[in-house]
């Protein structure tokens, strides 16, 4: 049976529609035995994938972005329910392409079809947030806040749009009381943002779990509690390093766990693997589900 290639031509604000001749001429080059399917529609993709996972196509190809890669994981977990979800590749065609980013796999195409081709696998962990599967990295606070605001700008494009929402978003500075509990621990108060990682980067530039693993059988979260937005800017450049200074700031925790429950008021907006929910949230929970998937790596 061969590969299904799921293309989402929206990524990165529709390049990766015109970089797709690019990415199928790769993927032939390299001998991969494939079959197509377009997204047309929010959500598409999981169906896609859904339907690809059923008739027995393996591996599943997600040529796109993260949010991409997250709607081809839903849909292979509904179309599983339990257990190993199979194996899945990428293609990146996105903005950002943190997933491939954070697993130091290639960025060219023609460098990610050879992978493709070569059929090496790891193992990672998913998560769960509620009911929304998660293979990287998912947010309430501020990290959907701004990514509302990027999602709305038309002036920028790339990298730089993310940089620039950020610091609108954290100009604004909103701020939400909350309750947090998660193996063996608890905070209660005032909150900026949480993020919940199964691997460090998100957004592009930004570490915001920089100690998560995706094969360790944890999730890392990182929750700020900052009272200006001078505080927030202040920790911005520190979020960009790979090393993970900003987590020992005032005011930063990090921790691991296997499940952490958040409450929220006022509702929050929320993401997972980049994807904004539809609505916003007072409550959410979050699961880690080890060893469920299998991407292709070099």
């Amino acid at each position: 049976m061969p590969a299904k290639v799921i293309l989402n031509p929206y990524s990165n604000r529709w390049k990766a529609e015109k970089r797709w001749p690019q990415a199928e001429s790769a993927l032939v080059e390299a001998g991969v035995d494939f079959s197509l399917a377009v997204s047309e529609h929010r959500l598409h993709g999981v169906e896609l994938a859904e339907k690809a996972v059923q008739d027995g196509f393996s591996p599943i190809i997600a040529a796109g972005g993260d949010g991409t890669v997250g709607d081809i994981v839903n849909g292979m977990a509904r179309a599983k329910k339990s257990g190993h979800l199979g194996v899945i590749g990428i293609m990146p065609l996105g903005t950002a392409n943190d997933l491939v980013c954070n697993l130091a796999m290639p960025l060219d195409l023609m460098e990610a079809a050879q992978v493709i081709a070569g059929s090496k696998t790891r193992i990672l962990d998913l998560c769960l947030a509620g009911e929304q599967f998660f293979i990287n990295n998912s947010a309430l606070g501020l990290e959907p806040y701004i990514s509302s605001i990027q999602h709305k700008m038309t002036f920028l494009k790339g990298i730089p749009r993310y940089l620039v929402a950020a610091i609108k978003g954290i100009v604004q500075n909103p701020t939400w009381q909350a309750q947090i509990e998660w193996d063996g621990g608890s905070y209660e108060g005032s909150l900026s943002l949480i993020s919940v990682g199964n691997a460090p980067r998100t957004g592009g530039l930004f570490y915001m779990a920089p100690h998560a693993d995706p094969a360790d059988g944890k999730l890392t979260a990182v929750f700020v509690e900052k009272k200006s937005a001078l505080a927030l800017l202040a920790l911005l450049p520190k979020a960009m390093t790979p090393e993970g200074k900003f987590v020992q700031a005032d005011g930063v925790q990090e921790i691991d766990a296997t499940r952490i429950s958040v409450r929220l008021q006022p509702p929050s907006p929320a993401h997972s693997d980049g994807d904004l929910f539809p609505a916003e949230v007072e409550s959410l929970e979050y699961k880690i589900l080890p060893g469920m998937i299998d991407i292709l790596v070099p």
